[in-house]
């Protein structure tokens, strides 16, 4: 193998490599609180003990609706897949060649008779099933990222939990109609639009439940066997 073989094989392996050790790190900017403040234009003082940043509606329900606000999403996601297939193909064919004549006498070749008897034969049988179930309850409070002119609530958020052995997140985000808030200021995970909602952890026990890189070669569609 060549220097530029050998090269190129190994920088396809450390690329590999870097990319299963990616992991997702806390407190991504995506994600993170919008604070109502930075989006407003500076004051004028005035002496007034006014302020329509802290200002509230005493005639309000207290539902969010402006950016900033904050709403707990209520996780109540379960899926639920069955797939089967099955395929069954048998064909048999069958060729007959009389013996030929010349001159009226049976042709033959090498002392033996040309007549040809065949029988070709092919059969598939397959079969495949899935069946997959998968279930997310819990809670998390979002903020209010953005507020489109038609009134629905961008919102998107995270929650990390550190336990002994690494962490666990919980991120979601998505678009929400004001009228799906509940009196409590929540809302349904079932309730988002556009919804992107992850579960996942780092650390050793996660790192124990992932297959390798090279196991992970040998089981995917490039493995030609």
């Amino acid at each position: 193998m060549s220097s530029i073989a050998k090269t190129t094989v190994v920088g396809l392996m450390l690329a590999v490599l870097a990319g299963c050790n990616k992991q997702v790190k806390p407190d991504d900017p995506y994600y993170a609180p919008v604070t109502p403040q930075a989006l407003q234009t500076p004051q004028v003082v005035t002496g007034s003990i006014y302020s329509a940043a802290s200002a509230r509606d005493l005639y309000g329900d207290g539902r969010a609706n402006r950016v900033g606000d904050i709403i707990t999403v209520v996780l109540t996601e379960s899926t639920q897949s069955s797939k089967s297939a099955k395929t069954a193909i048998d064909k048999e064919s069958t060729f007959n060649l009389p013996q030929p004549t010349v001159f009226g006498h049976p042709a033959r070749a090498f002392g033996q008779p040309l007549s040809l008897n065949a029988t070709t034969s092919s059969e598939f049988d397959g079969e495949g099933s899935s069946d997959m179930n998968n279930s997310l309850n819990g809670n998390i409070a979002v903020t209010v990222h953005e507020v489109l002119p038609n009134g629905t609530l961008v919102v998107r958020g995270e929650k990390w939990l550190t336990l002994n052995q690494g962490d666990e997140y919980i991120r979601v985000s998505g678009m929400v109609r004001p009228q799906d808030i509940g009196a409590d200021n929540s809302v349904p995970s079932t309730k988002l639009a556009n919804a992107r909602i992850a579960y996942s952890g780092t650390g050793a026990v996660h790192d124990s439940n992932v297959i390798g890189w090279l196991a992970k070669f040998f089981v995917s569609p490039l493995w030609p066997f």
